[in-house]
């Protein structure tokens, strides 16, 4: 354990848990990771690392579940990665005592951009064949090794569709999936990731120089607020505006990025029953 404080003194909302709520977490998570191999009838798990602090906690957290023999790493990195979270992604996988592999994602995703030169100056369209073509190399050693693929997603995200349809997404399961983002950087301290890994910029690695906040338009501590008060909790958006220091517009954005993604939280839609 770490005495890392990753609460900023700026946040509307202090989220974070208690040293025994995050014992209980992390022996959920750990239990949720070992019962789905299990019911998988799987030999272990496969998981994308990027350096990020998402996948960094998932790595962690699977290794206490599986043992080392029982997490496959792949580092995937791209034109769209910095350098020194390849690094990072590394150093997690040494740290851990992991298998992992590094397959460089770049050639791959130039097949895509050459058949179709004209979407590839599409930023959005050309970061998404990045996120896409990590999954289905994850998916193509999972199947190989009779393995799981483990999604390294958390709640904030969830909620506001912060990932790539059938890119980061593609996964078998979730074992942050309930935490917001404040509490996976809190979690992560609590089992030992290094606090420079725990604070990093969060990036989903789309293009060069992306972070999340700059994307989002919002930091993570007043997102993680107002989902919890507003969206998840029973708060209205006055009472969430007028008792936290967060703005009306700030409210708006996050119910937009919360309605507006809800496709992405569902199975594709299909026509109702047709009665003849």
């Amino acid at each position: 354990m770490t005495d890392v404080d990753v609460h900023s003194e700026d946040a509307p909302l202090d989220l974070r848990f208690s040293d025994a709520e995050l014992e209980a977490h992390r022996e959920h998570i750990t239990s949720f990771i070992s019962d789905t191999v299990d019911a998988a009838g799987a030999d272990g798990a496969v998981l994308g690392l990027s350096g990020g602090i998402d996948s960094t906690l998932t790595a962690f957290l699977a290794v206490e579940a599986l043992g080392e023999d029982g997490l496959h790493g792949l580092i995937m990195p791209s034109v769209a990665n910095a350098e020194d979270m390849m690094s990072d992604a590394e150093a997690v996988a040494e740290m851990l005592g992991i298998t992992y592999d590094v397959v460089e994602v770049q050639p791959i995703a130039e097949k895509f951009f050459d058949t179709f030169p004209e979407a590839a100056n599409d930023r959005m369209a050309a970061g998404n064949v990045y996120v896409r073509t990590r999954g289905i190399l994850n998916y193509f050693v999972a199947n190989h090794e009779n393995r799981i693929v483990l999604g390294t997603g958390n709640r904030s995200e969830a909620m506001t569709g912060y990932f790539t349809k059938y890119g980061d997404q593609a996964v078998d399961c979730n074992p942050i999936g309930n935490l917001y983002k404040q509490q996976v950087r809190q979690l992560a301290a609590h089992v030992g990731v290094p606090e420079d890994l725990v604070m990093q910029t969060p990036s989903a690695e789309m293009w060069s120089g992306q972070t999340d906040e700059s994307e989002l338009g919002l930091t993570y501590d007043v997102l993680d607020a107002i989902l919890a008060l507003h969206v998840d909790g029973p708060l209205s958006k006055a009472a969430t505006v007028r008792n936290f220091d967060v703005t009306e517009e700030q409210t708006d954005r996050v119910v937009e990025l919360y309605e507006g993604s809800a496709h992405k939280r569902s199975m594709p839609p299909a026509p109702d029953e047709l009665t003849l």
